[in-house]
């Protein structure tokens, strides 16, 4: 029997815009309203909510305000980091008490249990193309310097850009450009279990570093599966989804819920 005592809520690009304000005719509010009622009714016992960036849609403080607003009388401490879409000085105005490293990026680490989550910032709006993601020589020594002294198996590192090619040529245009000096440093860390990455609007499994790398769905709107497009913009209506990291004494395991798809519950043993 597998030994799970820790619980921790994933969530990434949530594009909120102002109230009211749609993309591909869906609310991100309300999809990301329900995917919280969800994770709330199902896993209030989670230790905390995790958001992997993308927060907002355009980086203005309108958005956040809407986003800071959905955020109230959560069941769990809520940890962050940005993406592409997020402004990193307009969301620390608008978080003025969200922790960040030495240099101000909005990255760090919290403990679960015998396990460490380290929290990356991959928002670099001087990379081209705009919408790509870097990891500068600072993140990359903060990232070493966490990693040291920590036990086999014991880190999962979240962060926004994935740091290997998923497969979506538009989208890995827009990847992590350096994803080559973040896979040595995780592959010479034995303490790195497993990473989550966001960015694409897909769930995907990869690897980085030679560590298993999961990408999730966003609760509001996903990537189509078009493997030959080019276009990083192409958005589907599919259900909305989140993840739920399971911690403990064996290795960490990454489940995914989709929200909005109708179906009960029953016992047949020839279901199976």
């Amino acid at each position: 029997m597998r030994d799970f005592n820790r619980k921790l809520i994933i969530m990434t690009d949530i594009h909120i815009m102002k109230p009211g304000r749609k993309i591909i005719g869906l609310d991100p509010s309300e999809r990301f309203q329900a995917c919280l009622a969800h994770a709330a009714e199902n896993h209030s016992d989670a230790d905390a909510l995790i958001l992997m960036g993308d927060l907002v849609h355009h980086g203005i403080a309108e958005q956040y305000a809407q986003f800071k607003s959905l955020l109230i009388d959560l069941p769990w401490p809520v940890h962050m980091t940005i993406g592409n879409h997020d402004i990193r000085e307009t969301f620390q105005a608008a978080f003025p008490d969200a922790p960040k490293d030495e240099n101000g990026f909005v990255q760090h680490s919290i403990q679960v249990g015998d396990h460490t989550l380290l929290i990356l910032d991959t928002n670099d709006p001087t990379t081209e193309p705009y919408h790509g993601g870097n990891l500068c020589e600072d993140r990359l020594s903060w990232l070493s310097a966490q990693l040291v002294g920590k036990s086999l198996g014991s880190v999962v590192i979240a962060m926004h850009h994935p740091p290997f090619t998923t497969g979506f040529p538009g989208m890995d245009d827009i990847g992590l450009q350096n994803r080559e000096a973040f896979n040595r440093i995780v592959a010479e860390s034995p303490a790195v279990a497993m990473v989550m990455a966001g960015h694409v609007h897909r769930t995907i499994w990869g690897i980085a570093g030679g560590k298993p790398c999961a990408v999730l769905k966003s609760p509001c709107h996903q990537m189509p599966m078009e493997l030959d497009e080019a276009n990083s913009t192409l958005s589907i209506d599919e259900p909305g989804a989140y993840g739920v990291l399971l911690l403990g004494n064996d290795d960490p395991v990454l489940l995914t819920a989709d929200v909005g798809l109708e179906g009960h519950i029953n016992e047949d043993e020839d279901s199976r």
